[in-house]
């Protein structure tokens, strides 16, 4: 089975936590705060690695979990960062946020990598929060948590040459001989359920050859399997498109084949396709070839015949290729795909209030939400410098103004706190 799509749930490491601790040294029995500050967690990476060519480990393993950052330590010691994790992805992959549907990444060079989450910051100690005015201060911060996300994979084969075509016109058996690939080869239709990729070589450059199951009429709405692989041929920067010799109508087969790619997407009507009629060492094929060559000439696409099982015109098929991708613009046409328009961030100070129930708030919000899960709720002093950080953010002020009463619950992430009692937002 060819693995082409994947889901997988990546979270980066958590933040170490700071700690809360006072040197204790010889003639300094009631020295300065020294707790350090927590490591940052480790970030998740995907890096493309052209040795694969399926998603089917992410068929195996779902979740991928970053190390963590160490805890601080006494005397200013800052914790260990986390280590950070690279996850191996074929060429031609590309991440969507599993909810949005946002593209996150497109990975079509070998080595080329991309932050998809990032680790935690580390909680500080309590030496960060030594003043002028408070000189043993005692609180500490825990680590922050990394970012975790489902991730959508889907795989679009990255190849020079695309061999599109009706079922059944030789484009495995193609393949086969120009390549040292070894796809599975009969004489009846749909014999080919997955992609293959073949390295072909031509005075010593190599061309990158991929095989689609064959087209039927349809194939844009996944009449056979024509949804399932169609959008592998959409990085292929030359199409060989196929055509089956001994076929009661090969030109029919030829247009009904490119409306099928005009459907799925438009610039596929505007790649370079060689037609190539197969099969001539049948006399069909060879009766057929000169009403071919005349039609697909006077359409303007440069055409020949081949017959892939006696292997004529091998030779002159892979030269025609070859010159078509060196006519091609010097611009990676698959570099395009990279270009992914980004969105400028969101004001981390912004929040929303949600009134839940009669007795229940929620704030959301990306800065209140990291202070409250960052904030040590075990030291007194954290929880009264969590509410100077609300006041200092207008959330107090807009709590109070929508109606919020005390006794009241508010939730903040995975917190939640009681209005206007001392441990929460009390005075």
């Amino acid at each position: 089975m060819f693995f082409d799509k994947a889901r997988i749930h990546v979270n980066a490491g958590d933040g170490g936590n700071g700690i809360v601790a006072f040197r204790r040294e010889k003639f300094m029995p009631r020295g300065g705060p020294c707790g350090g500050t927590g490591g940052r967690g480790g970030n998740i990476y995907l890096k493309a690695d052209a040795s694969l060519n399926t998603l089917h480990m992410f068929h195996r393993q779902v979740h991928f979990q970053a190390e963590r950052g160490g805890h601080g330590g006494g005397s200013d010691k800052t914790g260990a960062n986390g280590n950070d994790m690279s996850i191996a992805v074929p060429l031609g992959t590309i991440a969507r946020d599993g909810e949005t549907g946002e593209i996150l990444a497109d990975l079509v060079r070998e080595g080329q990598e991309i932050l998809v989450v990032r680790g935690g910051r580390g909680g500080r100690g309590n030496a960060a929060f030594k003043s002028s005015r408070n000189n043993a201060p005692r609180v500490a911060e825990n680590g922050e948590s990394g970012e975790a996300v489902w991730l959508e994979l889907e795989m679009k084969i990255v190849a020079d040459v695309g061999i599109v075509g009706v079922p059944n016109a030789g484009k495995s058996t193609l393949l086969s001989v120009i390549s040292a690939a070894r796809p599975k080869i009969a004489s009846y239709p749909f014999t080919t359920v997955e992609p293959s990729l073949g390295v072909a070589e031509v005075d010593h450059r190599q061309i990158v050859v991929t095989d689609i199951p064959g087209l039927l009429e349809g194939a844009h709405e996944g009449v056979g399997l024509g949804l399932e692989f169609l959008r592998h041929v959409e990085r292929s920067r030359v199409l060989i498109h196929l055509l089956n010799g001994a076929s009661p109508d090969p030109l029919g087969d030829y247009a009904a084949i490119n409306q099928e790619l005009q459907l799925f997407n438009p610039a596929l009507a505007h790649k370079p396709q060689l037609v190539v009629l197969n099969k001539m060492d049948l006399p069909d094929a060879q009766a057929q070839w000169p009403a071919v060559e005349e039609a697909i000439s006077a359409a303007g696409q440069p055409v020949m015949s081949i017959s892939a099982v006696t292997r004529s015109n091998l030779d002159m098929l892979l030269y025609r290729i070859q010159d078509m991708l060196d006519a091609l613009p010097v611009e990676d046409v698959v570099a395009q795909d990279e270009l992914v328009e980004i969105a400028p961030e969101a004001d981390e100070r912004s929040f929303v209030v949600n009134q839940l129930a009669k007795d229940l708030w929620q704030i959301e919000g990306v800065a209140v939400e990291r202070a409250a899960q960052m904030t040590n709720w075990d030291y007194y002093e954290a929880a009264m410098r969590f509410q100077r950080i609300l006041k200092a953010m207008g959330i107090t002020e807009e709590l109070r103004s929508i109606g919020v009463v005390e006794g009241d619950r508010v939730q903040i992430a995975d917190i939640e706190l009681i209005w206007g009692y001392d441990n929460a937002f009390g005075e």
